[in-house]
């Protein structure tokens, strides 16, 4: 991690299908080995189910399961004096979106199905109802720092 100077942030383009920049990160942070267009077909053909299954505009479903699983608060391991703490801290929006994204993949990727696009598109459904595996993390990481709000103070 840069001490002295921050990392530029790249800016990104907006995706081809739907025009949004938030789907274009997803896209690329599924990506595996380098293979762009295997994610973006997964993406894509998630989006298609979830529109098949009526649930709404698929890049609103998208979104808004994204906005469910964003954490508020998370825990940071702060050493003091021989003993760790797990300090509960604020989440800046970019991660807040990182680890939302990383987690609904994680968990999709974990369920058992039989194509990534729909473990994908019912994580997604799952998510917009506060159920499945990446809501649940969110929760645990809220439940953590609820936990250890007393060592708040230990904080840098």
């Amino acid at each position: 991690m840069a001490r002295r100077t921050v990392a530029p942030v790249r800016e990104i383009l907006p995706d081809a299908v739907y025009n949004s920049v938030v789907l274009e990160k997803f896209i690329r942070r599924m990506m595996l080995d380098g293979k762009k267009s295997i994610s973006t077909k997964i993406t894509y053909d998630a989006l298609k189910i979830i529109g098949e299954k009526g649930q709404g505009e698929p890049l609103e479903v998208f979104l808004k399961a994204v906005e469910n699983v964003k954490p508020v608060v998370e825990v940071k391991s702060r050493r003091v004096g021989g003993a760790t703490y797990q300090v509960p801290v604020e989440v800046k929006e970019s991660r807040r979106e990182a680890l939302a994204m990383r987690w609904i993949i994680t968990a999709a990727r974990a369920r058992n199905g039989r194509s990534m696009s729909e473990k994908l598109s019912a994580e997604l459904l799952d998510a917009i109802a506060n159920t499945g595996s990446a809501f649940k993390k969110k929760e645990d990481t809220h439940r953590m720092a609820e936990a250890n709000k007393a060592f708040s103070s230990h904080n840098r």
